[in-house]
């Protein structure tokens, strides 16, 4: 059995001639963060989709705690406990804040699919905004009704494209203690892929930097942000 909730190996994504992800290596502990930075085009994206099925392997493997998993769909994975948010939010803007998550918990076979929604609704100070539509909530809080929706079914996985996208610096802060919280209540462990460099800086246990679909450099924060190479590719006076 692998020590790791999450590991890929030499996974790469080509296209004709274009290597959007060439050979990259990952792994996630339970329990932990790990932030993916790089420019835009760096391959982020990209390796989420292919860790969630949603992009085909040109070769690799990625295997979920332990099992190989690489030629499984989208749908077996999220079962599996891999889930995932997208840069934009995945909400439906008609219906009720709490439908749409006890739906999705429903959806994922869950037993009890109502104390599934009441729990998520409430670790993300959602509860009292159960019968709110959608669409007549803040835009951070419809972040974090992105959040929730990823969130039933108690993955143990869960990865996270740009989620504090559109929001204010008051409401990314807020939202990134929610998810330093939650890695710490239920155990999941995050992939983030965010391009505020603050909240990557400040919730992250390790990042991995990627330039041109390669990994560049990993490590802890610090040991990142002093790297060399990293600031002249990326954080460049920001560091």
């Amino acid at each position: 059995m692998s020590d790791y909730v999450l590991k890929t190996q030499d996974v790469a994504i080509h296209y004709g001639g274009v290597k959007a992800v060439d050979g990259v290596a990952l792994t996630l502990e339970r329990g932990q963060i790990r932030g993916l930075i790089g420019p835009n085009g760096a391959g982020k994206s990209t390796v989420i989709d292919a860790i969630t099925g949603r992009r085909r392997l040109t070769r690799g493997r990625v295997e979920l705690a332990g099992e190989d998993v690489s030629a499984l769909g989208v749908v077996e994975r999220r079962r599996r406990g891999l889930s995932r948010s997208f840069q934009r939010t995945s909400v439906f803007g008609r219906m009720p804040v709490r439908k749409q998550v006890e739906l999705a918990s429903h959806k994922m076979g869950t037993t009890d699919s109502e104390a599934d929604a009441d729990e998520v609704l409430r670790e993300l100070a959602l509860d009292r905004l159960g019968d709110v539509i959608a669409s007549d909530l803040g835009y951070g809080e419809q972040r974090r009704l992105d959040l929730a929706l990823a969130l039933v079914g108690r993955p143990t996985v869960l990865l996270l494209d740009e989620p504090m996208a559109g929001l204010s610096v008051q409401e990314s802060h807020d939202l990134a203690k929610h998810l330093q919280a939650l890695t710490n209540r239920r155990n999941v462990s995050v992939l983030l892929v965010e391009h505020d460099m603050d909240v990557v800086f400040g919730i992250s246990d390790e990042i991995t930097v990627f330039e041109l679909g390669r990994v560049i450099a990993a490590g802890r924060p610090a040991e990142v942000r002093a790297d060399p190479r990293v600031r002249e590719a990326y954080l460049g006076s920001a560091a």
